[in-house]
This record gives structure tokens, C-alpha cells and sequence, in this order.
């Protein structure tokens, strides 16, 4: 009987819909109707398991799902025996401590004695421990950011993306003590045949990645512009020259990352290219 990959995935949220995503972008696809907390690839051997976040790392280390994609704040919260395989990239984010926007702050000493609200104490506590403070942590699952205004709490330590959260809730950002993105979890006792399909997978996902940020750039040049263009336009390797029929002249195709093709623009021009194409690139196989 040919296996399967069991991969759990949050059930909701920004995190899930950029995991099924990136899913989708290696060519692997399945049917997760409204609610439905299980879907079949019809293309490839996996089986999708939808699920809380907070749960993910639990049913990875049990066996339960072979894989998960979860943020790394959950990952090192749950301090579950599981193997991370690969940083994903997306759902960036950090976890910070804020307290009252009329209080003033210069260093961690202000939380000594403190009280903090916070739904991630494991990771709380480490960074207290680091800096040699006795703060009280109270651990709550949900709705931090009212801890202070209720007299619950004198700050609160949740997860930032913009900030906006905080500010709506009179807090300000006050000491970044972990930054998290998405990552590909999985289980140390994975099948030879489950880890065959595990680097399928994560082959897919690299090739997704490296084309993500690059560009495949062609465009015409006076053959004695050539060299300087190549000079200017480094692929991976080298850049490909093509003569055109037009004699005289060359057609110069490159990879390069965006940001980098937008620095020699202009020294492309005045080097004398010519009908700069620029296409996004799916996928690279590097």
C-alpha cells in the first residue's frame, strides 16, 4: 500500500491561507470546503489535516501528522520533541512586551515585580531568566492586549505584526524578546518512504522559493555593449547571449533578484541595452 503524508495546517487564518499557498504553488492540490478539517491531494500522496495552531506541534510529535507548518512561537512555546526542517519565510512576526502608553521605559529592570499577561510563558519566562528578573506571569489564551486596562496586569507579552493591536488597546512596544515565522515541522521517526515524499516536498518548496524575489531579464544589445552588460548582469552562472538577426547585435538573458536588477537599471541603459523584458520566474531549480 503506497503511503501518505499526513501534513497538519492551521485551520484558519493568515498563516493557513499562505501555507495552502505555498501548498498550491508546488503543484499540490485538494478540495478544504468551509469548515471541512480534512482534505485528500488528488495529485500527490498527502492527506491535509486542519487544525488549532497551539495543537499542531502535539500531533506532529505524536505521529498523529508527519508534518505541520506552524509559527516557531508555537513550536518553541510547546517545546514538543519534533524535528524543524525547514523556515518557511512568510507570517512574520515577533513577540513583544508593551505596557500602558503613559508609562516610561528604558530598560527590562522596569518588569521586576511586574505582573505580565501573556499567552506564551514558556518563552516569557526564558527571556526573564536571561535578564536576571523576577516578574509574576499570568497566563491567559486569549484577548492580552486588555489585560492591563482591567487591572489584570501591569503588561502584556503577545504577538506584534503591525503594532495596530497594541495601539487601539493604549499599549506601546516596549522589547522585541523573539521573532517567529512559519516553519515545516516534522516527526524524528518518519518511514524511509514517508522521508522519500518529505524531500519531494520540500524539493518542491525550495524551487518555490528561489523564484520568489528573482527575475528573468532579457533584452538587446549592440554587440560591443556586450561585455559590458554581462559585466553588469550576472546570472547564475553567467548570462546567456543569444545573436540576434539583426547583425550586430545580441539578445542577453539573465536571472537576477529584483532589488538587485533595480540598482543597475539605469547603467543597463546607458551600456546601450535595449527592449528590457522582465518576467517573473514560478519556480527555479537551482
Amino acid at each position: 500500500m503506497k503511503k501518505t503524508l499526513r501534513i497538519a495546517i492551521q485551520k484558519s487564518g493568515r498563516l493557513s491561507e499562505q501555507s495552502v499557498k505555498l501548498i498550491n504553488e508546488c503543484g499540490i492540490h485538494f478540495n478544504n470546503g468551509k469548515s471541512r478539517l480534512k482534505a485528500v491531494s488528488y495529485n500527490f500522496p498527502a492527506e491535509f489535516l486542519f487544525l488549532r495552531d497551539d495543537d499542531i506541534p502535539g500531533y506532529v510529535e505524536d505521529g498523529v501528522a508527519d508534518l505541520g507548518i506552524v509559527g516557531e512561537n508555537e513550536m518553541v512555546e510547546k517545546a514538543k520533541d519534533v524535528l524543524l526542517i525547514k523556515r518557511l519565510g512568510f507570517s512574520k512576526c515577533r513577540l513583544s512586551l508593551a505596557i500602558p502608553r503613559d508609562k516610561a521605559y528604558t530598560e527590562p529592570s522596569y518588569f521586576q515585580a511586574k505582573n505580565i499577561a501573556t499567552s506564551y510563558p514558556r518563552i516569557l519566562h526564558q527571556f526573564l531568566k536571561e535578564k536576571q528578573i523576577s516578574a509574576h506571569i499570568h497566563e491567559i489564551s486569549g484577548s492580552v492586549e486588555i489585560a492591563p486596562s482591567i487591572g489584570l496586569a501591569d503588561a502584556v507579552c503577545d504577538i506584534v505584526s503591525s503594532g495596530s493591536t497594541l495601539l487601539s488597546n493604549g499599549l506601546k512596544e516596549v522589547e522585541t524578546i523573539f521573532r517567529s515565522e512559519a516553519v515545516l515541522l516534522g516527526n524524528h521517526q518518519a518511514s524511509e518512504e514517508k522521508k522519500d515524499l518529505i524531500d519531494q516536498l520540500v524539493f518542491r518548496i525550495n524551487s518555490v522559493q528561489a523564484g520568489k524575489g528573482n527575475k528573468y531579464i532579457l533584452l538587446n544589445a549592440p554587440k560591443d555593449a556586450t561585455e559590458a552588460i554581462v559585466n553588469l548582469l550576472p546570472g547564475m552562472r553567467s548570462p546567456t547571449i543569444v545573436p540576434l538577426a539583426m547583425s550586430g547585435w545580441n539578445s542577453i538573458h539573465s536571472v537576477v533578484q529584483e532589488d538587485q536588477f533595480w540598482e543597475v537599471i539605469e547603467k543597463l541603459r546607458e551600456a546601450g541595452a535595449e527592449g528590457i523584458l522582465v518576467v517573473p520566474i514560478e519556480k527555479m531549480i537551482l
